[in-house]
């Protein structure tokens, strides 16, 4: 087949951030088919190349993850309007494959579909226009009624749904009863990443760590990622040898560094965003990973990426999230929950892997040992190259089963 993968924040290795789409694609080429990717860039003008082996075409659509609302929504419609520019002059595709988030690509996939009769895949990687209601970012109750509706729509016409999580998938079961809805979750690049039994002496001193347990948050720094949760922590943990590492960009950045500067937190050091490469490297370092997001209830359906390098690295699991995600780290002994609305817990809850190494790397192997047998690239790209190619899921069961456990 011939397939239009659409996704405005397509990310290679080399560049950091996540690359589902990226491997996806990969699957996909590597079973024969051609893909070319939709996706946007920074730069100020449109321009397309191969970038092993997919056709990659970046659209000038400036987007930051420190934009506000306005900001993002009008980077969103303007790539709308340079996606079916695009495709009307590009529209001999077998397939095209949709991914969120925002919701609007959508509105492509669907246009695609009524004008040129393309069939698509709509993948889901969170639930809007569910999250922005919740967070009370869309409070018009006809733009949220529209919204809903044009959600709606985008399942029903879509040949297949995607979702990452059951949250997502019971949420879309719920909304479209007879849309096909398949469950891939996010990956764990168990080949990329592993567990290392010692750390790396070069990087514990380029960091400042020697003699201290490693507590790192990686990713998205936003309203939605509660990271002053992780901030509470350190405030009430100055007393134990940790030190915490952020490794992120977003809108709430500045102000969390300000926090951290005018509290005079000793304990807390940012490092700048980087790529897949330097992501490990701080890993290396790492005793255990934070996961967080704030207490809203659609936000418990979240796939977080981060989450997923963080088991293939084999590192013990700290997250504030209800739900699946909490679910699976208490019954797979993994790590344990932190809740944000008690912070003085944290510092009782890690004291024991602190003082017990023996403990901490029983955890941290239950941890890489979850994402390679339920998690692995590998595996989980099959499923969605299955999926693309109109296939029933193989091993969906065995899937089905982790998520069971943190039902």
């Amino acid at each position: 087949m011939k397939i239009l993968y659409i996704h405005q924040y397509f990310k290679t290795p080399d560049e950091g951030g996540a690359n589902r789409s990226y491997f996806m694609a990969q699957a996909l080429k590597e079973k024969g088919h051609q893909v070319d990717m939709l996706t946007a860039h920074n730069e100020s003008a449109d321009k397309s190349k191969r970038v092993d082996g997919l056709n990659v075409h970046y659209l000038a659509v400036s987007y930051n993850n420190k934009y506000g609302f306005i900001k993002r929504i009008s980077a969103f419609l303007k790539f709308i309007m340079l996606c079916k520019s695009y495709i009307k002059k590009h529209n001999n595709y077998d397939k095209i494959i949709a991914t969120s988030t925002p919701l609007t690509i959508g509105f492509i996939a669907l246009w695609a579909k009524r004008k040129f009769n393309i069939p698509y895949v709509f993948e889901v990687r969170d639930l809007w226009p569910e999250a922005p209601i919740q967070m009370g970012v869309i409070r018009n109750p006809l733009l949220k009624i529209w919204l809903q509706k044009k959600e709606l729509d985008f399942y029903k016409n879509a040949e297949r749904v995607i979702a990452l999580s059951p949250g997502m998938r019971n949420h879309i079961e719920k909304r479209v009863p007879n849309v096909n809805v398949d469950l891939i979750p996010n990956v764990a690049d168990c080949d990329f990443f592993s567990r290392v039994e010692e750390k790396d002496e070069d990087l514990v001193l380029q960091y400042g760590v020697k003699n201290k347990f490693v507590v790192s948050y990686f990713g998205a720094v936003g309203p939605v990622n509660d990271l002053m949760s992780l901030i509470k922590c350190a405030e009430l943990s100055t007393h134990l040898p940790i030190r915490f590492l952020i490794m992120g960009e977003g809108l709430s950045l500045d102000s969390i560094k300000n926090y951290v500067s005018e509290n005079q937190l000793k304990n807390v050091f940012f490092i700048p965003y980087g790529t897949k490469e330097e992501v490990r490297d701080v890993m290396n370092v790492t005793d255990a990973c934070y996961v967080s997001f704030l207490h809203k209830p659609v936000l418990r359906t979240n796939s977080p990426n981060k989450f997923f390098d963080a088991i293939a690295s084999g590192k013990l699991i700290i997250t504030n999230i209800q739900g699946w995600i909490r679910g699976l780290v208490e019954k797979r002994h993994i790590g344990f929950f932190a809740d944000s609305d008690f912070p003085t817990e944290f510092s009782e809850k890690i004291k024991p892997f602190i003082e017990s190494p023996d403990l901490l790397r029983k955890y941290q192997i239950a941890s890489r040992s979850t994402a390679e047998q339920f998690f692995s690239r590998k595996k989980l790209s099959q499923h969605f190259v299955q999926a693309i190619e109109g296939k029933s899921l193989r091993q969906e069961a065995e899937v089905r089963s982790i998520f069971s456990l943190s039902a």
